[in-house]
């Protein structure tokens, strides 16, 4: 809820009008009451009665209320706003937007002046991508340093996934978007691949899906898992330096999730790197995962993600086999993708030990 005064309604109306805005009164949208106004919040409108050079002008604050609609973050509802902002005038008879602004955190009303693009400032760290050891590995072969970074990392993941969070809904609404969103399973079978694609033709694509929709409904038994997550855990958001350590990048896709999913998005990484030498899984990229996957179920005890896992792994493959994305890739590498994101659908439970069961 936010604390409304008239000092901080009139400071937004300058911010956003000029000096010379003046706020004449304000309160109830029916009434002017202002005893219900002291804290205005969600599906509580607020009644503007102010001037600007002299013009008498009348306005409607409001918020977004909060949902399980895919509207549980602030940031969510910024979208919707910023979308009504941007459109609303453009549609006849739509009532006009005059202002968009956000509340920071002393509750100060501040205004966005025409947004087009935003854009974030992160600090510089030192590093290099992850990337670039397993190319190392590929061609110089494996170090104990290598090891031991793979089981540094499992065990920070581990560390994160143990904060909880209990949000049935939260985690209902992150099931929906690795099915359907723009970025994940069903948005890239329609953009990240060209139709029709002789390597997956779209038959394959069909029966994926439908098996896919099976084991959304699975997982909604899982909704106590809810996590915090990383969302988008990939070797090129993994800086090192060369010495052990690391720091991570680009968190994706909220703050709560399925931790399955993170584990998947790391592991499929040795797959592909497997897959240039050999149509299965062995060497020193087996070694690798079999140490990140090992750690990290010793440390967490999360023997659970193995049953919940297998979509994961189809979100994570059908990126790293992306002609798109990925253009570069033998034939070789596509099809061993392929291969295991099918075969790791049809069991209940993700036989970890023995990957190369679902690379045949």
């Amino acid at each position: 809820m936010i604390e409304l005064t008239t000092a901080r309604l009139e400071s937004y109306l300058q911010a956003a009008f000029g000096k010379d805005a003046r706020l004449h009164d304000y309160g109830d949208l029916a009434s002017l009451d202002k005893q219900g106004m002291k804290r205005f919040g969600y599906g509580k409108p607020v009644l503007l009665r102010y001037e600007v050079n002299g013009r008498p002008h009348e306005g409607v604050l409001s918020v977004m209320r909060g949902d399980k609609y895919g509207h549980q973050f602030y940031w969510d509802r910024a979208a919707v706003l910023m979308f009504q902002f941007e459109t609303s005038a453009r549609m006849p008879r739509h009532v006009r937007p005059m202002g968009l602004g956000y509340v920071d955190a002393e509750g100060n009303l501040c205004p966005v002046h025409g947004p087009q693009e935003f854009f974030i400032l992160n600090e510089k760290l030192q590093g290099y991508d992850y990337f670039h050891d397993l190319q190392r590995i590929r061609s110089e072969g494996l170090q104990e340093q290598d090891q031991e970074l793979t089981r540094g990392l499992a065990r920070w993941l581990a560390d994160v996934h143990a904060q909880k969070h209990a949000d049935v809904h939260l985690y209902f609404r992150r099931v929906r978007e690795l099915v359907g969103a723009s970025e994940c399973i069903m948005g890239l079978v329609d953009e990240a691949y060209p139709h029709p694609y002789a390597e997956y033709p779209e038959a394959r694509f069909e029966a994926l899906e439908h098996k896919v929709l099976e084991w959304r409904w699975k997982l909604k038994r899982y909704a106590h898992r809810l996590s915090a997550v990383h969302g988008d855990l990939h070797p090129w958001n993994v800086l090192v330096d060369g010495k052990g350590d690391f720091s991570i990048l680009d968190r994706s896709r909220g703050e709560w999730g399925e931790p399955a999913g993170d584990l998947a998005s790391m592991a499929i990484n040795y797959l592909l790197m497997g897959l240039y030498d050999r149509p299965c899984l062995q060497g020193d990229f087996e070694r690798l995962y079999q140490t990140w996957f090992s750690t990290y179920l010793e440390v967490s005890g999360d023997e659970q993600a193995l049953e919940v896992i297998a979509p994961f792994f189809v979100f994570r493959a059908l990126v790293v086999a992306s002609p798109e994305w990925y253009p570069d890739h033998p034939l070789q590498v596509r099809k061993g993708l392929f291969r295991f994101m099918e075969n790791i659908l049809e069991e209940e439970r993700f036989d970890w030990e023995h990957i190369n069961r679902y690379m045949e």
